[in-house]
């Protein structure tokens, strides 16, 4: 049996018997008969239906292998072939500057109490660039991953328990205060999420789970009063030579497989034309536009 290509697997180990487990469907990669005796009973591996499991026998492969954080990190050889540089190794603060508020958990950086953002010094992100991780929120947390000077922000968020997740434009994979994704393709809270920005020229691309959900350039007329919106909370997509930077807002939240590579001159990345944001509710535009006012009378007392 060939689990579907969308397949997401979940291994299984003890120390007779690794299952794996594919959205359902088991299949045991290795077994060992006498397993059977320790309280393991199988009668058709090809079924999850037929595959009975004690659990005190069995441990998540996420949970043992999710301690060997340089395992966790290590990058594919088809990213390798890309150009891709891990920026984290799994284990280490190495490149990374933070207050003592970041931790590190089961391969991951794991934010555990108030401090500030974990920032990347080591180098500062390239003109054009693309760079991919994976994030994991805890109950209604509002974190980001910063790429630009100023105020442009991946938005990280638990969209269904923050009271930001009301806001398409605030959502999870959205460009804060600027535009919303196409789309909410979030996974259930507690699972890990994988994140791509990708930027080239005036264009940027956020993805979420596989999906490109963000797809403009910038200079396109088109979005010019998403621009703006974005320059009144300090926002300047035209910056570059910032630092990347991971937020902590107040809740925890974890980070790992952190990689870049920069854009080569010839590769070409276009704006999909077809691309739309998704709507804001009015409820949640009216509190929007209640927080430009706000900005925008802060900037005019300060001169």
């Amino acid at each position: 049996m060939q689990p579907s290509k969308h397949a997401k697997p979940s291994e299984f180990v003890s120390g007779q018997l690794n299952l794996v487990v594919y959205s359902g469907a088991m299949l045991v990669a290795a077994a060992i008969l006498p397993c059977a005796s320790r309280g393991v009973a199988f009668d058709d591996v090809s079924s999850s239906s037929n595959v009975a499991v004690q659990a005190p026998l069995i441990q998540k492969v996420d949970e043992v292998e999710n301690t060997d954080g340089k395992r966790v990190n290590e990058l594919p050889p088809d990213e390798t072939s890309k150009g891709f540089m891990s920026l984290f190794d799994g284990v280490s603060f190495a490149g990374w500057e933070q207050t003592g508020n970041w931790a590190i958990e089961n391969g991951a950086f794991a934010r555990r109490k108030s401090g500030g953002s974990l920032t990347y010094v080591a180098q500062t992100v390239p003109d054009n660039f693309e760079v991919r991780f994976e994030w994991k929120v805890s109950n209604g947390c509002n974190s980001g991953v910063y790429y630009r000077p100023g105020q442009v922000e991946y938005q990280v968020l638990d969209n269904v328990n923050s009271p930001y997740g009301e806001n398409p434009r605030h959502s999870a994979a959205s460009l804060f205060f600027c535009m919303a994704p196409s789309k909410d393709v979030t996974r259930p809270l507690g699972q890990w999420e994988e994140g791509r920005i990708v930027c080239k020229g005036t264009v940027i691309q956020h993805w979420l789970n596989g999906e490109k959900v963000i797809d403009f350039d910038y200079d396109d007329p088109k979005w010019t009063e998403y621009v703006k919106l974005l320059s009144i909370r300090g926002g300047d997509l035209t910056g570059r030579g910032g630092q990347l930077w991971l937020q902590d807002h107040g809740q925890d939240v974890w980070f790992r497989r952190i990689r870049w590579r920069e854009i080569p001159t010839d590769e070409e990345i276009k704006a999909d034309p077809t691309f739309e944001p998704m709507p804001i509710p009015p409820a949640a535009l009216e509190k929007e536009q209640q927080r430009v006012r706000g900005m925008l009378s802060n900037k005019k007392k300060k001169g």
